[in-house]
């Protein structure tokens, strides 16, 4: 009776790994499209921004919000905090920063590793960090997890770090360099948040 337990536990167990190996790994999110530039005319429902591929016109949803982009020290990337950040991928599994924007607590947004379009090859990360290691001449050595992975990333000492924070649609004017995630519309672009760095900086991202 043993020896019948024994062999149906491991037929089980080869009917679970059996199970895992059909299983399709996480899908990877699609690059997201993203406008950023400079805000050359706007009304009360649109911005007209001028990228570096031409003017562009984005929509707004009703419910539109404004994001502030603070700079902070580097040293506000601490274990449990959900950042983002722009990186250039290195070795399997490794990748050094562009940017760093840090949510506010208990703000998750875009949560995987994706393609980016801040540099050629870019990807950007989203997810939780782990470990927080100091590295050399100020950079710091992050573990971020999500969903579905984990990556090493190396953050340069002379990146721009973020803090999102909330701000006023009146930052938002003629001039005001801006950053947005948009979604197909029914006539065109649409976002339902615009990105602006603090004192009208250009947002990293």
């Amino acid at each position: 009776m043993i020896r019948t337990a024994a062999t149906a536990l491991a037929l089980l167990a080869l009917s679970a790994a059996a199970t895992l190996a059909q299983t399709p790994a996480p899908a990877t999110p699609p690059t997201p499209t993203v406008v950023r530039g400079t805000v050359s005319a706007m009304t009360d429902a649109s911005l007209t921004v001028k990228t570096d591929k031409g003017p562009q016109v984005v929509g707004l949803a009703p419910t539109w919000t404004v994001a502030v982009m603070k700079p902070v020290a580097i040293d506000a990337i601490q274990p449990g905090s959900f950042i983002g950040t722009a990186e250039m991928p290195g070795k399997e599994g490794m990748g050094k920063s562009l940017e760093v924007h840090v949510f506010p607590p208990g703000v998750k947004m875009g949560e995987g590793h994706y393609g980016w379009d801040l540099k050629p090859g870019s990807m950007m990360t989203n997810g939780t960090v782990g470990t927080v290691v100091a590295g050399k001449k100020g950079s710091r050595e992050l573990d971020v997890s999500y969903s579905y992975g984990k990556r090493h990333i190396t953050v340069p000492a002379n990146v721009p770090v973020v803090q999102i924070g909330p701000g006023k649609r009146e930052m938002v004017k003629v001039g005001t360099p801006v950053f947005m995630v948009v979604q197909k519309g029914p006539s065109g672009p649409m976002a339902g948040s615009v990105s602006v760095g603090e004192n009208g900086a250009k947002p990293p991202m």
